[in-house]
């Protein structure tokens, strides 16, 4: 088991050494890092929403990371492995960049910013990649899942591939200390803070009739809210929901299982 935060990262690539220098060169690259603050003075400063910058990448990377750790546990396999784009290593790579850019978007408007987010990606990407990848038929091919995670990272997209759909689960489990995945505009007594403030943590461990099992523990049931609203509708359209079950805990006793 493990719990969702911005160190759970760190835990996944150790012994992944392609994946931790594509991971460092995004947390080190300073207009990646420039368009993470730019997302953060778009949501935060001018709309008054949660945070949408690099802390919430580095905790959905993480998060995704380790779910998809438990789908190969179980057998599954990815479906750029499955289609012959590449192989495991890119596969893991594929995810964990789709996680990482996946809300670069904002930088420009939350209004369509799945849209946004793949534009702007894309040139990152053309930067990035050469240093990883020298064959351009497999570079232009991760590059195209990855924005294929961006896009479709979207509730109302309906996802195409099981790394598309692990980024969109991932998404859907940054919702602890307040940090819920429905922005909700900081200092307004609604449902949606109400809701967001309720949840303690979520922990991410091998399910009991599911390869991958979400706990969400809250102080109270407002918290449903969230996990309903973000986490659910996400689920909805991943393509993985089969896969996944969620129980949400109020202290110690169990208040809801969510099975799709």
């Amino acid at each position: 088991m493990v719990v969702v935060s911005p160190e759970l990262i760190l835990t996944c690539l150790e012994g992944e050494p392609r994946l931790r220098e594509a991971y460092e060169m995004l947390e080190e690259d300073p207009e990646v890092r420039a368009y993470f603050r730019m997302a953060n003075t778009m949501a935060v400063k001018r709309m008054m929403y949660n945070d949408h910058g690099q802390v919430h990448a580095r905790i959905t990377a993480g998060s995704a990371l380790y779910i998809l750790t438990l789908l190969l546990d179980a057998g599954v396999t990815p479906t750029s492995v499955r289609d012959g784009i590449c192989d495991l290593e890119d596969a893991k790579l594929i995810t964990m960049m789709g996680a990482y850019l996946h809300d670069i978007g904002n930088a420009v408007h939350r209004e369509f910013h799945h849209l946004h987010g793949c534009y702007i990606a894309a040139k990152i990407l053309d930067r990035v990649l050469p240093a990883l990848y020298g064959d351009l038929d497999l570079r232009a091919q991760v590059r195209q899942e990855v924005l294929h995670c961006i896009f479709s990272h979207d509730e109302s997209v309906r996802c195409l591939s099981v790394e598309a759909g692990v980024v969109k689960v991932a998404d859907g489990t940054d919702m602890a200390g307040g940090r819920a995945r429905i922005p909700y505009r900081k200092g307004k007594v609604d449902i949606h803070s109400m809701s967001a403030l309720a949840i303690r943590s979520v922990e991410i461990e091998k399910g009991h009739r599911r390869p991958v099992r979400i706990t969400v523990r809250m102080d109270n049931p407002a918290g449903i809210f969230q996990v309903e609203e973000t986490l659910c509708r996400k689920m909805a359209t991943s393509g993985i929901e089969d896969l996944v079950e969620v129980y949400v805990f109020e202290d110690h006793r169990l208040l809801k299982v969510i099975r799709m």
